[in-house]
């Protein structure tokens, strides 16, 4: 086990800052990049339930990849990682800056909470490692600019977690509407998400074992320092400060992979809406309205994921796209109208002229039927094989390291799909209902909402600056 100290640790980072401490044999485009054959070396930063599903399901299943090394701020979860996989050779660090630079791995895992992860992934891409960064990978759209114009800058090789990108079922399926099987889209529909909860002050509590003031300085990171609390620690998804809205039908927890799918299916991954509407305050409801509703023959359902009944902050809301090739009149509507009882959880309703197709990640329907009757046979074992949906997109990491091709979900789509869920954050706190505000998504600004601007970005605490691209 690697240790550190707090002073030491931010000693390493501010280096790094001025020039990268290492340059692993993988940078792209040099001759020591992975050869075909090779197996490529990988380092995990973060060991919460996330990682370990994703050890077992896809990384170990994946023999052209090593993972050399483990790092996580929370020490007790380093040894409770290495004794469940004692025997595979994996080393542990609470320092993931000294890891890379032992261990100098091909690729590294950004597997932290949302608000440490896009710190993480850039030093780890400045010392030069290639990137797989769960979703979110960001906590503002600024912050995930930054990081798209990182990955540019030192040529990484880059993955977000929005794994639906890889599965051979949802790609069939937007690509059956993009080959005009319904005709020209009219509209897309897709989750009313819950948003986040906004902390509130606790008495502090008690440190627990492997926990202490340096250790929660790291683990806070660029938030607000605030006294220990349990359910920040473990239950940080759930506010404002840390995440965009990740509890079960969260914006961000699942809302990235619904928006995502919308993306793909509209062909608008490297772009955005124009306008989006407010229909209704946003006011703390639940999630779902017919708990005990039955499906029709033609719904996906959500049988999986507890999203059903959760409560937070919701309205519906529309996003209009323009200048999109398989709409109508290059405009097509987002309706961001379902619950979350109701439809596909993960995917989005796509409804074209001639009929409309849902896709929810294992699942397909359509009307008419025949629309999806026949599956393709890499669709078909997906779905045999479901639950396994990560290894498709790890593994897809890992080839594109060796070829330097693009990623499935590369991280200029990342950043597409998690600004969805950052606008839809940001128009319900700032925005009049049913007054439309602009948003250009080249600029990635709003041209009439001065309140929303000012929520594209945060300040970050002295120490937890993002390194400047030189």
């Amino acid at each position: 086990m690697q240790n550190t100290t707090r002073r030491r640790f931010l000693a390493i980072s501010t280096a790094a800052v001025a020039a990268p401490l290492v340059i692993p044999r993988s940078v792209l485009g040099t001759p020591q990049a992975p050869g075909a054959n090779d197996t490529v070396t990988v380092a995990a930063i973060g060991l919460g339930g996330r990682y370990n599903d994703i050890h077992r399901s896809a990384v170990m299943p994946t023999k052209t990849a090593k993972v050399v090394a483990v790092s996580e701020f929370f020490k007790p979860r380093i040894d409770s990682f290495l004794k469940a996989n004692d025997g595979q050779g994996i080393k542990g660090y609470d320092d993931f800056r000294k890891m890379i630079e032992t261990e100098k791995p091909d690729g590294i895992m950004a597997m932290t909470a949302t608000h440490q992860r896009a710190w993480v992934a850039a030093i780890g891409m400045q010392m030069g490692a290639h990137l797989y960064i769960e979703k979110p990978m960001c906590l503002t759209i600024e912050e995930g600019r930054y990081l798209v114009n990182a990955a540019k800058k030192y040529k990484r090789v880059t993955q977000v977690g929005t794994q639906q990108r890889s599965l051979p079922l949802c790609n069939w399926a937007c690509d059956l509407i993009a080959d005009g099987a319904i005709g020209k889209i009219r509209f897309v529909e897709a989750p009313n998400f819950v948003g986040p909860n906004t902390w509130t002050d606790q008495p502090p509590q008690p440190y627990p074992d492997g926990m202490n003031d340096e250790v929660w300085d790291l683990w806070t990171n660029q938030a607000k320092f605030r006294p220990y609390h349990r359910d920040l620690q473990y239950g940080w998804d759930r506010w404002w400060d840390y995440d965009a809205g990740g509890t079960c039908f969260g914006v961000s927890g699942w809302g990235t992979h619904s928006y995502d799918q919308v993306n793909r299916v509209l062909r608008m991954n490297d772009s955005g809406p124009t306008s989006i509407v407010l229909l209704e305050p946003c006011e703390i409801r639940e999630s779902g309205k017919f708990a005990n509703s039955k499906y029709d023959d033609d719904d996906t359902g959500v049988d999986y994921y507890g999203m059903a009944r959760v409560t937070g902050p919701r309205a519906e809301m529309r996003m209009l796209f323009e200048n999109n090739p398989l709409g109508v009149d290059n405009r097509v509507e987002l309706r961001l109208n379902l619950d979350g009882d109701r439809g596909p959880g993960l995917g989005c309703i796509v409804t074209g002229e001639t009929g409309k197709i849902e896709i929810n990640r294992h699942k397909l329907s359509s009307n008419p039927k025949e629309l999806v009757a026949k599956l393709p046979e890499d669709a078909q074992k997906q779905i045999e094989n479901k639950g396994a949906e990560t290894t498709y997109h790890f593994a897809n990491w890992i080839e594109c390291i060796k070829s330097g091709e693009r990623c499935n979900a590369d991280i200029e789509y990342g950043q597409r799909s998690t600004t969805l869920c950052e606008l839809v954050n940001i128009v319900r706190a700032t925005a009049e209902v049913r007054r439309r505000v602009i948003w250009d998504p080249v600029a990635e600004r709003f041209t009439n909402n001065d309140k929303g601007n000012d929520m594209l970005s945060r300040p970050r605490r002295k120490g937890y600056e993002l390194p400047e691209l030189t």
